[in-house]
């Protein structure tokens, strides 16, 4: 059987960077979080540039729009109810975490509900479980753009 690219990728990384086997249970939520921000950082720039070639600028704006805590937040509202009892532990774990101090301009019950998302984004990706990962996403964002149509 042909292994799939993010296997190779992840394989690639293990061996070129000797990165060693690790139980994630052992890892804190706010460093679930750590990693779960970068993904899903990562994923909404590839999807932003995607939609074509455009200033920076422009980028960087329709990214912030949907990887700050609001965002985030709204999001979980809508994926509380599809997941999984491990997810949401995962995601309530991170929730409930004490951070040093919230974000600027953001609510603390945004920031923390966004905390619980990235948390939820670094265990399925540290899981290798990529495809959930990306499904959670795409429902999430799924249910901003259907926000945002009800506001119009």
């Amino acid at each position: 059987m042909e292994k799939s690219i993010e296997q190779d990728l992840f394989s690639c990384m293990q061996e070129t960077f000797s990165l060693k086997e690790v139980d994630i249970r052992e890892y804190s939520p706010l460093t679930l979080a750590y990693i779960g921000d970068s993904i899903y950082d990562l994923i909404i720039k590839t999807i932003v540039i995607n939609e074509g070639n455009k200033q920076v600028q422009k980028l960087h704006k329709e990214t912030s729009a949907l990887v700050q805590a609001s965002a985030q937040s709204k999001m979980m509202r809508t994926l509380q109810g599809v997941l999984t009892q491990e997810e949401l532990a995962v995601y309530k774990r991170g929730r409930n975490s004490k951070s040093v101090s919230p974000a600027k301009n953001q609510s603390v019950t945004d920031y923390r509900r966004a905390t619980g998302f990235e948390a939820l984004m670094g265990y399925l990706y540290l899981e290798k479980n990529w495809t959930r990962m990306v499904e959670l996403i795409r429902l999430g964002l799924e249910s901003l753009n259907t926000e945002e149509n009800k506001d119009e």
